[in-house]
């Protein structure tokens, strides 16, 4: 048999047939009701009858109907007692009385107790049918506005509760600016109850600095795309919870959505009604941003300026001079045997003394003047509003005799001396770059005439540039006989006492000079160009060390390499990394490339790209120093980083109630919000390695665990990485090597 719908095609569904209206009918004279009951059922309703009003009640109870058509007057149980037993509320069926009574009382009893209608016998039946399908209807509506009803009570329940839990303060104002609705919000976070500010205008909340932007935002006309978004305001508390906190953080800080409300009435147009707005409390976000903003400006050791601070109020200082005719002085100071501290001592008794060399230094500089921290034991100080030349002299003087007295770390007492340059504006530099770069001119001509003292810059100083060229000529030689080779510095997780990673570390065997540290001579390489050459041989080095551990069964690990911005920015970079670590047949993903946050300033666009494309051949990418310079969380979403390395400068003062334990939690919920995995560097002593534990970070680096070794020692650590962790207490819970 052929179908009737064509090839493939779907038949379209057939609509079920809305059921069947039932009628119950309640008459004790069995003639009448079974002509009733043909009557309906011939107009399409089923019926069903009854002789007695208990019967009915039985019925009724047992079985749905959607219409009683009831008389009166019955033996037994009265259709008047039926009306009054009938069930209540909901469940309560609508009657059509049919009755022979002729009294307008039974009529109203019947309609008092609950009968939709009244019909008298004898009637007609279009009457008594148009009736049933008034009362059905009226039945049908009212179940349906009760149904509507509910839902509007469960929608306003579920959007009052949604109000009262928001994190955020919701509000809205009339046009005069007074609030005619606020949650309860108002009160955890200002103190403020919800009936007080009822009626109130809204500045009694607003920080008195802040009214002129708070105007804009909580008079918002607009809707849509145009109203106001994300406007940042200040709050201030109710002065009882202000008690508690510090004179200067009696306020909140929120972002403020608003936007205007109109009303709805045709006679009068779309009349402006006030103001709605949501208020959403941003200060512990401020302070995490503040404190990587004071960071991005600031040394996180001394909390002194940085080179980008120092910078920015140099040239501010320049044109100031300039237009005002005044001279200005730039010191640069080095200190003599810090490298000795360091080297005998150790990092901390490093960082503690540079922490009281910038406290003393700081006793030195008038109010207006800078004193600046440039890196490493160099400090930059700038003297404002100088009469002569030579009174720079009398504060040089001051500092040079400061820091010849001793200075105590712990119990032992320490001798320091320092190299001072010094350049004046406008004789020896009218810019930024000449005026630095001869105060550090003059600083080298100290050190190199003996060290311990201070000098004004003078042109013939420029002949010291010649042994900076000698030593570049001998680093272009150590590169030609590979007399820079790697040291690698393990990677560990406490959770398992693993090694999950070494670190490739470059290290100058200087024939006269001994073992040359990379911060003397990479910035020189860098500067001369040699960085690529460099990098070239360095990344040749790993991985022919790597091949080998692979060969020799170790090959649980990954070897990150520091990479220079400079060798970012060639257009072959990513062909460099990728060439060596294929030609020796080695996987990818077990490299991982060390980037530092200033190539985040650099050329980003091409940087991204390059960095994306190792990423997408398995080559992890870690952010390297984290929190030392400015960088945007912006950058962290677009550049392809796959971990951020927590700097030293934060591990080194660190103590679980210490201001760097605080960044460190914000460098860790950043890096979880992220999804960037976190690793701390430079971790000296256990209680570093505690307090980092404490924070949420198990992943470390640091001569509590091992200095950077050769390869030879480094392999006896791969074979048996348990000499990393004699000192540290195991987990509760080894797990396998990673």
């Amino acid at each position: 048999m052929s179908s009737i719908y064509p090839i493939n095609a779907t038949p379209k569904p057939v609509a079920e047939p809305a059921p069947l209206a039932r009628l119950l009918i309640v008459d004790d004279n069995v003639r009448l009701a079974e002509s009733l009951k043909y009557l309906v059922e011939i107009h399409g309703y089923v019926a069903q009858v009854c002789n007695s009003g208990q019967a009915a009640l039985d019925l009724v109870a047992e079985q749905r109907f959607d219409l009683m058509l009831l008389d009166l007057s019955m033996p037994g149980m009265t259709g008047h007692e039926v009306l009054m037993q009938l069930p209540k509320g909901k469940q309560r069926i609508p009657v059509v009385v049919i009755s022979g009574t002729k009294t307008l009382n039974a009529a109203i009893d019947a309609m008092r107790h609950g009968a939709y209608d009244f019909l008298r016998k004898p009637y007609q039946p279009e009457e008594l049918l148009r009736t049933i399908e008034n009362a059905l209807e009226h039945s049908r509506l009212e179940l349906q506005n009760k149904s509507i009803h509910a839902r509007l009570e469960e929608s306003e329940t579920l959007y009052q509760y949604l109000i009262d839990s928001s994190p955020d303060i919701i509000y809205t104002l009339d046009d005069n600016g007074n609030f005619t609705f606020i949650n309860n919000r108002v009160e955890t976070l200002l103190g403020y109850s919800r009936e007080t500010m009822l009626g109130k205008h809204y500045t009694l909340l607003i920080h008195e600095e802040d009214y002129e932007r708070a105007h804009h935002a909580f008079n918002e006309r607009r809707t849509g795309n145009r109203a106001a978004k994300n406007v940042e305001l200040r709050l201030r508390c109710q002065e009882r919870r202000s008690e508690r906190r510090q004179p200067d953080q009696n306020f909140i800080t929120v972002v403020i959505n608003a936007m205007g409300i109109y009303g709805t009435h045709p006679e009068h147009g779309t009349p402006f009604n006030g103001t709605y707005g949501v208020a959403r409390d941003i200060t512990e976000r401020k302070k995490a941003e503040q404190a990587i903003t004071h960071q991005a400006y600031h040394d996180t050791l001394t909390d002194l300026p940085n080179r980008m601070l120092f910078k920015d109020r140099l040239t501010v200082a320049i044109h100031h001079a300039k237009r005002n005719k005044h001279k200005l002085a730039i010191m640069f100071l080095d200190l003599d045997r810090f490298k000795w501290v360091n080297d005998t001592l150790g990092h901390l008794y490093g960082d503690e003394l540079l922490k009281q060399v910038a406290a003393r230094l700081r006793n030195c500089m008038r109010e207006q003047d800078t004193l600046a921290r440039m890196g490493g034991d160099e400090f930059t100080m700038l003297l404002h509003e100088l009469n002569q030349p030579d009174d720079a002299t009398v504060i040089a003087q001051k500092i040079f005799d400061e820091l010849k007295r001793p200075f105590m770390l712990d119990d032992r007492e320490i001798f320091i001396s320092s190299s001072i340059g010094i350049a004046i504006y406008p004789d020896h530099g009218d810019s930024i770059e000449n005026l630095i770069k001869r105060a550090d001119i003059a600083m080298y001509h100290v050190k190199w005439r003996g060290k311990n003292g201070f000098q004004y810059y003078d042109p013939s100083m420029n002949s010291m540039f010649h042994k900076k060229l000698s030593l570049e000529n001998e680093l272009r030689r150590a590169i030609e006989k590979r007399q820079i080779v790697l040291y690698y510095q393990p990677k560990i997780h406490l959770d398992g006492h693993c090694v999950i990673g070494l670190e490739a570390l470059a290290r100058w065997h200087h024939p006269e000079l001994g073992l040359v540290s990379p911060l003397e001579f990479i910035p020189l390489a860098e500067e001369t160009g040699l960085i690529h050459a460099l990098g070239e041989m360095l990344l040749e080095e790993a991985c022919v060390q790597m091949r080998q551990w692979q060969d020799a069964g170790l090959n649980n690990f990954s070897l990150a390499i520091n990479i220079s911005p400079q060798l970012v920015e060639e257009d072959a970079f990513v062909s460099r990394i990728l060439t060596p670590i294929r030609h020796h047949q080695l996987s990818e993903d077990l490299f991982e490339i060390e980037i530092t946050e200033n190539l985040l300033m650099r050329d980003v666009e091409s940087s991204i790209s390059k960095l994306k494309e190792l990423g997408s051949h398995g080559i992890k990418i870690a952010l390297d120093d984290f929190g030392t310079c400015y960088s945007s969380l912006a950058y962290l979403r677009r550049f392809p980083i796959h971990s951020v390395k927590i700097d030293k400068s934060f591990v080194s003062d660190i103590s679980s109630t210490s201001e760097n334990a605080s960044i460190i939690s914000a460098i860790a919920g950043i890096a979880n919000g992220f999804k960037l995995d976190l690793i701390a560097e430079g971790v000296e002593t256990l209680p570093q390695m505690h307090t980092l534990q404490s924070l949420g970070c198990t992943k470390m680096q640091g001569f509590l665990f091992s200095k950077p070794l050769p390869a030879k020692e480094m392999t006896q650590v791969l074979h048996n990485p348990s000499l990393l962790f004699q000192d540290v207490p195991a987990p509760p819970q080894m797990l396998p090597l990673l």
